[in-house]
């Protein structure tokens, strides 16, 4: 199914043949899938983190975190609303807040919409 482009997979970061069955997240492939199929009754945090794991993958390696939603290469990523707090991530520089719903982004937070342009 995730080749056909239905779903994505969200693995740990267990490799090998470990790491064949270990899948933490299952999202749907792209974010027009999920209004197709539950229309107004549908998640807007599994949206929004459905359109962050669907832009982002093209081009980079994305695994689960037990803190937060996303790592990519050491970088931890939490993603919400414009109320976002960073209250998951830690202080450490490799740590960012996705926000949906806001226009710029400062310090470590990023608009949810510029990783829409990562194609």
């Amino acid at each position: 199914m995730e080749k056909v482009g239905l779903i994505g997979q969200l693995r740990n970061e267990t490799s090998g043949i470990r790491g064949l069955g270990k899948v933490d997240k299952v999202y749907l492939d792209n974010t027009n899938i999920i209004f197709n199929l539950v229309g107004d009754k549908s998640n807007v945090g599994n949206i929004r983190e459905t359109f962050f794991f669907n832009q982002i993958r093209v081009n980079n390696d994305v695994i689960s975190s037990k803190k937060t939603d996303f790592v990519i290469d050491n970088y931890t990523f939490e993603v919400g609303g414009k109320n976002k707090q960073q209250k998951q991530i830690e202080k450490d520089g490799k740590s960012f807040v996705v926000k949906d719903e806001i226009e710029f982004g400062y310090r470590n937070v990023i608009p949810l919409w510029a990783f829409g342009v990562n194609y």
